[in-house]
Protein backbone atom coordinates (compact mmCIF):
# COMPACT_ATOMS: atom_id res chain seq x y z
CA UNK A 1 0.00 0.00 0.00
CA UNK A 2 1.86 2.90 -1.24
CA UNK A 3 2.00 6.16 1.14
CA UNK A 4 1.27 9.88 -0.85
CA UNK A 5 3.27 12.81 0.90
CA UNK A 6 1.93 16.01 0.69
CA UNK A 7 4.49 18.99 0.28
CA UNK A 8 2.95 22.60 1.68
CA UNK A 9 3.88 25.29 -0.94
CA UNK A 10 3.11 28.88 0.05
CA UNK A 11 0.78 30.30 -1.94
CA UNK A 12 1.84 33.28 -4.12
CA UNK A 13 0.23 36.86 -2.45
CA UNK A 14 -1.74 37.85 -4.80
CA UNK A 15 -5.32 40.12 -5.26
CA UNK A 16 -7.40 36.81 -5.75
CA UNK A 17 -5.72 35.51 -2.56
CA UNK A 18 -5.16 37.90 -0.04
CA UNK A 19 -8.64 38.08 1.36
CA UNK A 20 -8.17 34.21 2.08
CA UNK A 21 -4.18 34.29 3.59
CA UNK A 22 -5.02 36.88 5.30
CA UNK A 23 -8.78 37.37 6.65
CA UNK A 24 -8.82 40.06 9.15
CA UNK A 25 -9.10 38.23 12.16
CA UNK A 26 -6.33 39.03 13.79
CA UNK A 27 -8.34 42.24 15.58
CA UNK A 28 -7.98 41.45 19.17
CA UNK A 29 -6.69 44.45 21.44
CA UNK A 30 -4.06 42.43 23.50
CA UNK A 31 -1.20 42.96 21.20
CA UNK A 32 -1.11 46.54 21.87
CA UNK A 33 -2.15 46.30 25.43
CA UNK A 34 0.01 48.99 27.22
CA UNK A 35 1.41 50.89 25.03
CA UNK A 36 0.83 54.81 24.49
CA UNK A 37 -2.44 55.91 23.00
CA UNK A 38 -1.14 57.67 20.08
CA UNK A 39 0.84 54.70 18.78
CA UNK A 40 -2.13 52.59 19.20
CA UNK A 41 -4.09 55.18 17.21
CA UNK A 42 -1.41 55.12 14.54
CA UNK A 43 -1.87 51.53 13.85
CA UNK A 44 -4.66 51.94 12.43
CA UNK A 45 -3.67 53.83 9.35
CA UNK A 46 -4.12 52.24 6.14
CA UNK A 47 -1.36 51.20 4.41
CA UNK A 48 -0.48 48.99 0.66
CA UNK A 49 -0.23 45.73 0.46
CA UNK A 50 1.54 44.96 -2.67
CA UNK A 51 2.67 41.35 -4.33
CA UNK A 52 6.94 41.35 -4.55
CA UNK A 53 6.72 43.31 -7.75
CA UNK A 54 5.25 46.14 -5.96
CA UNK A 55 1.87 46.11 -7.53
CA UNK A 56 -0.35 46.93 -4.90
CA UNK A 57 -3.26 44.50 -4.36
CA UNK A 58 -4.92 45.57 -1.49
CA UNK A 59 -4.73 47.41 2.06
CA UNK A 60 -4.19 46.55 5.21
CA UNK A 61 -3.79 48.59 8.53
CA UNK A 62 -0.68 49.19 9.77
CA UNK A 63 -1.35 46.84 12.76
CA UNK A 64 -1.78 43.96 10.74
CA UNK A 65 0.82 44.64 8.39
CA UNK A 66 3.27 44.76 11.48
CA UNK A 67 2.55 41.89 13.10
CA UNK A 68 4.95 38.88 12.92
CA UNK A 69 2.22 36.51 12.37
CA UNK A 70 1.04 37.80 9.07
CA UNK A 71 4.55 38.59 7.99
CA UNK A 72 5.28 35.17 7.72
CA UNK A 73 3.05 34.33 5.41
CA UNK A 74 4.02 36.98 3.76
CA UNK A 75 2.21 39.93 3.54
CA UNK A 76 4.38 42.63 2.17
CA UNK A 77 3.33 46.69 2.41
CA UNK A 78 5.17 49.78 0.95
CA UNK A 79 7.41 52.41 2.74
CA UNK A 80 10.16 54.85 2.02
CA UNK A 81 12.93 56.11 4.36
CA UNK A 82 14.02 59.82 3.73
CA UNK A 83 17.57 60.69 3.98
CA UNK A 84 17.37 64.46 4.58
CA UNK A 85 21.01 66.19 4.34
CA UNK A 86 21.89 69.83 5.05
CA UNK A 87 24.28 71.56 3.29
CA UNK A 88 27.63 70.48 4.62
CA UNK A 89 26.14 67.19 3.49
CA UNK A 90 25.55 66.18 6.87
CA UNK A 91 22.75 63.45 7.49
CA UNK A 92 19.94 63.88 9.57
CA UNK A 93 19.25 61.29 12.51
CA UNK A 94 16.28 60.05 14.79
CA UNK A 95 16.32 58.34 17.89
CA UNK A 96 12.58 56.51 17.44
CA UNK A 97 11.10 57.68 20.59
CA UNK A 98 10.60 54.77 23.27
CA UNK A 99 6.42 55.23 22.77
CA UNK A 100 7.04 53.66 19.22
CA UNK A 101 5.45 49.90 19.16
CA UNK A 102 8.23 48.81 16.71
CA UNK A 103 12.12 49.74 17.22
CA UNK A 104 11.67 51.94 19.74
CA UNK A 105 14.79 53.76 20.86
CA UNK A 106 16.67 53.02 17.97
CA UNK A 107 18.59 55.27 15.95
CA UNK A 108 17.80 55.56 12.73
CA UNK A 109 17.86 58.05 9.03
CA UNK A 110 15.49 61.09 9.29
CA UNK A 111 12.19 59.55 8.19
CA UNK A 112 10.74 56.71 7.79
CA UNK A 113 7.07 55.62 7.35
CA UNK A 114 4.71 54.62 5.10
CA UNK A 115 2.55 56.14 2.12
CA UNK A 116 -0.90 55.45 2.79
CA UNK A 117 -4.28 54.63 0.83
CA UNK A 118 -4.88 58.34 0.30
CA UNK A 119 -5.70 59.60 -3.15
CA UNK A 120 -2.04 61.33 -3.48
CA UNK A 121 -0.07 58.58 -2.15
CA UNK A 122 -0.97 55.30 -3.94
CA UNK A 123 0.50 54.41 -7.14
CA UNK A 124 0.17 51.17 -9.50
CA UNK A 125 3.03 52.10 -12.12
CA UNK A 126 6.50 52.80 -10.66
CA UNK A 127 6.36 56.74 -11.30
CA UNK A 128 2.94 57.28 -9.48
CA UNK A 129 4.33 55.49 -6.87
CA UNK A 130 7.31 57.41 -6.72
CA UNK A 131 4.98 60.50 -6.56
CA UNK A 132 2.92 58.93 -3.94
CA UNK A 133 5.69 58.28 -1.65
CA UNK A 134 7.39 61.90 -2.76
CA UNK A 135 3.67 63.19 -0.94
CA UNK A 136 3.83 60.94 1.93
CA UNK A 137 7.57 61.41 2.69
CA UNK A 138 6.21 65.34 3.12
CA UNK A 139 3.56 64.69 5.69
CA UNK A 140 5.06 62.51 7.56
CA UNK A 141 8.79 64.95 8.20
CA UNK A 142 5.91 67.21 9.27
CA UNK A 143 4.36 65.06 11.81
CA UNK A 144 7.81 63.61 13.39
CA UNK A 145 10.10 65.85 12.78
CA UNK A 146 8.02 69.35 11.89
CA UNK A 147 9.52 70.04 9.19
CA UNK A 148 7.06 72.15 7.34
CA UNK A 149 6.58 71.06 3.21
CA UNK A 150 7.78 74.35 2.25
CA UNK A 151 10.87 73.32 3.59
CA UNK A 152 11.41 70.36 1.53
CA UNK A 153 9.50 70.75 -1.92
CA UNK A 154 8.14 67.80 -3.50
CA UNK A 155 10.48 68.59 -6.89
CA UNK A 156 14.02 68.50 -4.32
CA UNK A 157 13.02 64.85 -3.19
CA UNK A 158 15.22 62.39 -5.86
CA UNK A 159 14.34 58.63 -6.08
CA UNK A 160 17.08 56.31 -6.08
CA UNK A 161 16.22 52.56 -5.63
CA UNK A 162 13.68 50.14 -3.73
CA UNK A 163 14.69 47.96 -1.40
CA UNK A 164 12.74 44.89 -0.12
CA UNK A 165 13.51 43.40 2.96
CA UNK A 166 12.26 41.83 6.05
CA UNK A 167 12.99 42.25 10.13
CA UNK A 168 11.45 41.11 13.15
CA UNK A 169 11.57 44.08 15.85
CA UNK A 170 10.95 41.24 19.08
CA UNK A 171 8.35 38.12 19.06
CA UNK A 172 5.51 39.89 17.86
CA UNK A 173 5.75 43.14 15.56
CA UNK A 174 8.69 43.51 13.04
CA UNK A 175 8.74 44.91 9.19
CA UNK A 176 8.73 43.03 5.53
CA UNK A 177 8.49 46.10 3.31
CA UNK A 178 9.90 47.48 -0.13
CA UNK A 179 11.15 50.14 0.86
CA UNK A 180 11.63 53.62 -1.28
CA UNK A 181 14.84 55.71 -0.72
CA UNK A 182 14.41 59.48 -1.05
CA UNK A 183 17.46 61.55 -0.73
CA UNK A 184 16.80 65.74 -0.28
CA UNK A 185 19.05 68.41 0.59
CA UNK A 186 17.86 70.92 2.65
CA UNK A 187 18.37 73.34 5.66
CA UNK A 188 14.93 72.73 7.52
CA UNK A 189 14.30 73.85 11.30
CA UNK A 190 13.72 70.91 13.27
CA UNK A 191 10.90 71.11 15.60
CA UNK A 192 10.51 67.29 16.95
CA UNK A 193 7.01 65.64 17.45
CA UNK A 194 8.45 63.72 21.31
CA UNK A 195 5.94 61.12 20.82
CA UNK A 196 7.72 60.03 17.92
CA UNK A 197 11.12 61.11 18.09
CA UNK A 198 13.33 61.36 21.29
CA UNK A 199 16.14 63.21 19.33
CA UNK A 200 17.94 64.14 16.35
CA UNK A 201 21.43 64.65 15.34
CA UNK A 202 23.48 65.59 12.23
CA UNK A 203 26.36 63.52 11.06
CA UNK A 204 29.03 63.05 8.66
CA UNK A 205 29.63 59.66 7.16
CA UNK A 206 32.73 59.69 9.48
CA UNK A 207 30.36 60.08 12.63
CA UNK A 208 27.78 57.77 11.39
CA UNK A 209 30.52 55.21 11.27
CA UNK A 210 31.61 55.84 14.74
CA UNK A 211 28.73 55.59 15.99
CA UNK A 212 28.06 51.92 14.52
CA UNK A 213 31.08 51.17 16.36
CA UNK A 214 29.38 52.15 19.75
CA UNK A 215 27.64 49.00 21.53
CA UNK A 216 25.53 51.61 23.51
CA UNK A 217 23.53 52.76 20.38
CA UNK A 218 21.36 50.62 18.64
CA UNK A 219 20.30 50.89 14.97
CA UNK A 220 17.30 50.13 13.15
CA UNK A 221 17.63 46.87 10.70
CA UNK A 222 16.60 48.50 7.48
CA UNK A 223 19.00 51.77 8.01
CA UNK A 224 22.00 49.18 8.84
CA UNK A 225 20.89 47.56 5.64
CA UNK A 226 21.03 50.56 3.90
CA UNK A 227 24.22 51.69 5.48
CA UNK A 228 26.40 48.29 5.11
CA UNK A 229 25.58 48.35 1.02
CA UNK A 230 25.22 51.58 -0.35
CA UNK A 231 24.65 54.33 1.57
CA UNK A 232 28.34 55.62 1.46
CA UNK A 233 28.45 55.36 -1.77
CA UNK A 234 25.72 57.53 -2.83
CA UNK A 235 26.47 59.85 -0.31
CA UNK A 236 29.99 60.58 -1.39
CA UNK A 237 27.98 61.28 -4.91
CA UNK A 238 25.63 63.18 -3.35
CA UNK A 239 26.85 66.62 -5.32
CA UNK A 240 28.46 65.04 -8.18
CA UNK A 241 27.05 61.80 -9.74
CA UNK A 242 24.20 60.74 -7.82
CA UNK A 243 22.69 60.41 -11.38
CA UNK A 244 23.90 57.55 -11.99
CA UNK A 245 22.53 55.78 -8.74
CA UNK A 246 18.45 57.61 -9.42
CA UNK A 247 15.50 55.89 -10.68
CA UNK A 248 16.61 52.68 -10.51
CA UNK A 249 14.23 50.04 -12.30
CA UNK A 250 14.72 46.79 -10.55
CA UNK A 251 13.91 46.34 -7.09
CA UNK A 252 16.94 45.61 -4.69
CA UNK A 253 16.16 42.33 -2.97
CA UNK A 254 17.97 41.92 0.62
CA UNK A 255 16.05 39.39 2.61
CA UNK A 256 18.89 37.12 4.90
Amino acid sequence: MSTATTTNVAEPITAETILRLFPDIDTRSDALEGHDEEQIRLMDEVCIVTDENDLPIGTASKKLCHLMTNIDKGLLHRAFSVFLFNDKNELLLQQRATEKITFPDMWTNTCCSHPLNLANETGSTLPDAIAGVKNAARRKLDHELGIKQEQVPFEDFRFLTRIHYKAPSDGKWGEHEIDYILFIKANPEVNANLNEVQATQWVSAEKLKEMFKDPSLKFTPWFKLICESMLFEWWASLDNGLEKYTDEQEIRRMLH
